[in-house]
């Protein structure tokens, strides 16, 4: 992604977005503002936005909320602007999934790289693949039922699976036979959780492991591709409910 970056900034404070929209335009960036919720639809329905800056305090609908909202049909990177510097508020903006979290005030030239870092990452991930509006995928006869996030086995037992184990899968079954990052997983999964860092999907990997592998300790759909991620092996078909 180039400096040619599309960012909407939402804060309903007028400095904050004079100064960012000045400054991000002064470092190579298109920028649009808003307000509040409503304007950020309108803008996002109108133009094609490659990152917000999202304020967490808002008149109406607050940052949170808009975000969780939006993780619903969108994957546009969000980082949160905030007054609160809990952990704990930082941790629910990572869970309802933001990309980064970043307290006022702040200074520009930090918000710039954090600005650079969400954008490089998250250009860096895979295409789009045919699988991703699926209802259900098959792969080594499970199958995943996206719209009941439910999965059988082979044997047609129903496999309990926890949020962040189901997305995961499904992160992994839309992208056969594709090395991805850590990274990756974490933004192709939204899973996003209190550790946000590499080692949090290493333990997802390993107890969806536990539920699909036939040996745990040796195994053949969820591959670890040293020192860069994982794969999935098996072939994977779609079909309509």
């Amino acid at each position: 992604m180039g400096t040619q970056a599309h960012i909407l900034v939402v804060d309903d404070d007028r400095e904050i977005r004079d100064l960012l929209s000045r400054f991000l335009r002064k470092n190579g960036y298109r920028v649009d503002v808003a307000v509040d919720g409503h304007e950020m639809r309108r803008v996002l329905e109108g133009a094609r936005i490659d990152l917000i800056i999202l304020d967490r305090v808002l008149p109406g609908k607050d940052g949170l909320t808009l975000c969780r909202e939006l993780r619903t049909s969108s994957r546009v990177p969000v980082i949160l602007l905030t007054l609160l510097g809990a952990d704990t508020d930082r941790i629910v903006g990572l869970e309802v999934g933001a990309d980064d979290y970043v307290p006022k005030p702040f200074n520009p030239h930090e918000l710039l790289a954090r600005v650079k870092a969400v954008l490089r990452r998250t250009s860096d991930l895979p295409l789009q693949s045919s699988f991703q509006k699926a209802p259900i995928l098959r792969f080594g006869g499970w199958a995943l039922d996206r719209s009941r996030r439910r999965l059988a086995s082979p044997a047609g037992a129903i496999v309990s699976l926890t949020d962040g184990e189901f997305d995961l899968l499904i992160a992994l079954a839309e992208h056969p036979q594709v090395v991805l990052t850590r990274e990756q997983l974490l933004d192709l999964s939204r899973g996003r959780s209190a550790v946000a860092f590499d080692r949090s999907i290493d333990m997802q990997v390993t107890r969806l492991r536990r539920r699909i592998e036939a040996d745990p300790e040796e195994p053949e759909l969820i591959k670890t591709v040293r020192n860069k991620g994982y794969m999935f092996t098996p072939e994977v078909a779609s079909e309509s409910e």
